[in-house]
């Protein structure tokens, strides 16, 4: 299924609590490296991933100014924490707590990205969705070139409101104790 034929809907799949999801890409976020528990998942094969950009699982409903952060936030050489809904292979969608990493060689130079993944909790989808939601309907309005950045500016600014970061919420919403 083509990224551009996609649409919104299907079953949700669940990750079990032991489901850890791990992927490497090289910096231009093309994988070069995907473990089982992504393949089983996603519902890809190893040839069908290897090479692919990683974007290959956008979900449409995840708002592009995720992405925004989420790059701005590697370039800078940090962490970055979110929850993130993703597309299979079959059309169905999974729900994800991710933490991305840039990855260095012993010469400082970007080698690539680790991406490790776990089931996110039931408060933080239900937390996050009305806001990515909000944010596509932004990005919508703003048109291609400038929706973006757009939508990350109102959750920048919603959550400034909150006096939180983006990694605040949603570290937030996945620590223990948190409604699952």
């Amino acid at each position: 299924m083509s990224p551009s034929s996609r649409l919104s809907g299907g079953r949700e799949i669940q990750l079990a609590p032991d489901d850890l999801i791990i992927t490497k890409t090289d910096p231009s976020g093309h994988i070069s490296y995907a473990n089982r528990t992504f393949m089983r998942i996603a519902g890809y094969a190893e040839h069908e991933l290897l090479g692919k950009p990683h974007n290959l699982i956008r979900h449409p409903d995840m708002p592009r100014g995720v992405y925004r952060l989420l790059w701005q936030t590697l370039q800078a050489g940090q962490e970055f924490f979110g929850l993130v809904k993703n597309y299979t292979a079959q059309g169905d969608y999974y729900w994800v707590f991710a933490n991305i990493t840039p990855d260095y060689t012993a010469q400082r130079t970007l080698a690539g990205y680790y991406s490790v993944r776990r089931q996110p909790t039931r408060a933080g989808i239900a937390a996050v969705s009305p806001l990515y939601q909000q944010m596509c309907t932004i990005e919508a309005q703003a048109g291609k070139a400038a929706a973006p950045d757009a939508s990350m500016q109102w959750l920048l600014a919603q959550l400034a409101a909150k006096q939180v970061s983006y990694q605040q919420f949603v570290l937030a919403l996945e620590q223990p104790g948190a409604a699952t």
